[in-house]
């Protein structure tokens, strides 16, 4: 964050052994000390530029939220985390977290957000929303945002940001548990071991069960999941090999009407009686690199997800199987010259992957690509990056109602990036920035529109942003302005003609040129050694360019949101935290034509307190403190509109040891 976090947060952080972790890399460690000067102002990022380097010196909006960050707000899952975090809008139809960044809709945010864990894709191949819900807190080490396209280094689907979530690897030996309980009958164990094996091997293993009633009737879950690591790390090799299962059985309770929301939003409904999902995802991830000289580093990682879903909808039974297998060898050079350091990156990624449903459709989709990016210094104080990417998509498509005999489509794009980055001082930053974006149709998107389309076109766009960050010991202030451009987007208009043999109304379609524009001004100030506070605001302005709804708004997409926190010690072993997240009005998705009311604003509030003694830690964490009533995910239709209203006040208290 650049500022020093309250004293009680890095204790915490320290007792519940966040220190400071990373994927592979040969490159020192950002100081696990908060203190210390060098870290205030150079944190280092892994993944989100593909190469460890400090968020000050990449031409970009990023964001970095670390191991005390975490445990000073007392959030106790991600999307708790992620809510209200510098332009970032959540919606969630009470099966888990969707993250829209840049001004796009609930549906389309799953496909325009690009979701990592430590570098491996989260996003589907289908339309299906990735699921966080497969990582605990107690796995997560820190949490990288980048806000805007990333065409270049992450090509399909990184149009409105990246999200990279780092897992904990072993650098200490040591151990945790936590148990957590409170409102809807919730409970969650969580814990974690680390350890080396010996000078050069080490291992770490984390696990967390969680099982609620949740907010709504018919929606309890029970929840699972396992990581496991082996690393094997030198001076000049780095090689890691590790596995991940997550089962998540939860019910859904269905879309309420506004009269049925209005007269009580706890209820499901009716003909949503004994709906369920059931997701059971088995992920394998390896990878190596080596250090060939001093200025060359070479690597390669392979990941590979096995997702059997299982659903019962509106008395109907379901099942998809996903399979994605992923290939990413790079290369990574740093020379110094005259001016600094000279970096070049490239790579090849290579994605195949396939979705197989139970009544007649199974889909196929292959992507490779190939992208280089540098970073050269002109002067001491002044860069610029270029750089670009090459992909190819081919979809392999059976549909038993509309392509029976199957169909094969081949699209290509291309995305290029410029940017320039000036830091007269350590505390200043300015930068510009323009970069491409893409995104191709998901399978299912491609199996599904109207009669005479056979195959969307490619999504395509650029964005354009700048800004300007100030960082000492005490204040961190960002301000970041952009514009983003889009033609082509892909997206679901429930009255375009249904395909030919299609069993419902709707299809999906290249919709009419859009544009995005928005500002984001953040401030953090370290008061005291005891206070910090901290305020954001986003402004969007978000839509159509052409068409019929020419200079209507996008639906979903607030224009006004923002945040603002406060952390205090008190005594010795005590923090309290409060924030107040604002959300503004907005028109229901799918009301492209403006002509229903605007959703209400509304605001939550959160508030947390954080004990720690010795090993000990515990936390107090109310969420929706004044018990807000809000809609949190909604989809309009003129015959009757679906609304899945927000949780209400939840409490809840977690108590851990380290050791």
């Amino acid at each position: 964050m650049g500022i020093n976090p309250t004293k009680l947060a890095l204790s915490l952080s320290a007792i519940l052994g966040l220190s400071s972790l990373s994927l592979p890399t040969f490159a020192a460690d950002a100081p696990s000390n908060a203190n210390d000067a060098s870290r205030q102002s150079e944190e280092t990022m892994v993944v989100i530029g593909r190469s460890v380097d400090s968020p000050l010196n990449i031409a970009a909006n990023v964001n970095v939220i670390d191991a005390a960050d975490i445990q000073m707000s007392g959030a106790t899952n991600l999307g708790d985390l992620l809510r209200g975090q510098s332009g970032i809008q959540i919606s969630n139809n009470n099966t888990g977290p969707v993250f829209s960044m840049r001004g796009f809709s609930a549906s389309q945010a799953a496909n325009n957000t690009l979701i990592l864990v430590d570098g491996r894709r989260l996003n589907n191949i289908d339309i299906a929303a990735p699921s966080i819900s497969a990582l605990s807190l107690n796995q997560i080490e820190r949490v990288e945002i980048l806000a805007g396209s990333s065409g270049v280094l992450y090509g399909d689907q990184a149009v409105g940001g990246v999200i990279n979530i780092i897992t904990k690897s072993p650098t200490n030996t040591g151990g945790g548990l936590a148990l957590s309980g409170g409102s809807f009958d919730t409970f969650e164990a969580k814990g974690d071991v680390s350890g080396a094996i010996n000078d050069t091997w080490q291992y770490y293993l984390a696990g967390n069960y969680n099982e609620s009633d949740n907010y709504r009737d018919d929606n309890d879950n029970k929840t699972s999941s396992i990581l496991g690591r082996l690393q094997y790390k030198t001076q000049v090799e780095d090689f890691y090999v590790e596995a991940n299962y997550f089962d998540n059985n939860r019910k859904t309770p269905g879309s309420l009407s506004k009269e049925q929301l209005e007269q009580n939003p706890r209820q499901s409904n009716p003909w949503n009686k004994g709906d369920s999902l059931h997701e059971m995802t088995t992920a394998l991830r390896s990878g190596y690199h080596y250090q060939i000289s001093d200025t060359w580093t070479l690597g390669a990682d392979v990941s590979y997800s096995d997702s059997n879903n299982t659903n019962f909808q509106w008395g109907s039974y379901g099942r998809n199987d996903r399979t994605l297998l992923s290939i990413s060898p790079k290369a990574v050079a740093n020379y110094q010259v005259k001016n600094g350091e000279l970096k070049i990156i490239t790579g090849i990624d290579y994605n195949l992957g396939e979705s197989i449903f139970s009544w007649g459709r199974s889909n196929q989709q292959t992507q490779s690509s190939a992208y280089i990016q540098a970073s050269v210094p002109l002067t001491t104080s002044l860069s610029y990056v270029v750089g670009g990417r090459y992909a190819k998509a081919e979809d392999e498509l059976v549909d038993g109602n509309v392509y029976p005999n199957g169909i094969d489509l081949d699209q290509d794009e291309n995305a290029f990036e410029l940017g320039l980055n000036y830091r007269p001082n350590n505390a200043h930053r300015l930068y510009v920035r323009a970069d491409d974006n893409f995104r191709f149709a998901k399978v299912d998107e491609q199996a599904y529109t109207s009669p005479g389309t056979v195959g969307l076109k490619p999504q395509v766009g650029r964005s354009y942003e700048a800004g300007w960050d100030y960082i000492n010991d005490i204040h961190s202030l960002k301000l970041n302005v952009f514009q983003l451009d889009l033609e082509d987007e892909i997206i679901w208009d429930p009255s375009a003609p249904k395909p030919i043999g299609g069993s419902f109304n709707g299809a999906n379609v290249n919709a009419d040129a859009s544009r995005r524009y928005g500002i984001s001004p953040s401030y953090d100030v370290q008061i005291t050694p005891n206070w910090l506070l901290g305020l954001s605001y986003d402004y969007i302005d978000a839509e159509f360019t052409e068409g019929v709804n020419d200079g209507k708004a996008l639906s979903w997409v607030a224009k006004h949101s923002g945040r603002g926190y406060i952390s205090y010690d008190f005594a010795e072993n005590w923090q309290v935290f409060a924030e107040g997240i604002y959300t503004g009005e907005r028109f229901m998705e799918g009301d492209n034509a403006n002509v229903d009311a605007k959703l209400d604003s509304y605001v939550l509030t959160n508030i947390a307190l954080n004990y720690t003694q010795s090993q000990w830690s515990a936390s107090l964490r109310v969420d929706n403190l004044l018990d807000e009533d809000y809609v949190s995910a909604g989809y309009y239709s003129a015959w009757g509109s679906g609304y899945y209203p927000g949780d209400g006040r939840n409490i809840r208290l977690t108590a851990g040891y380290r050791f």
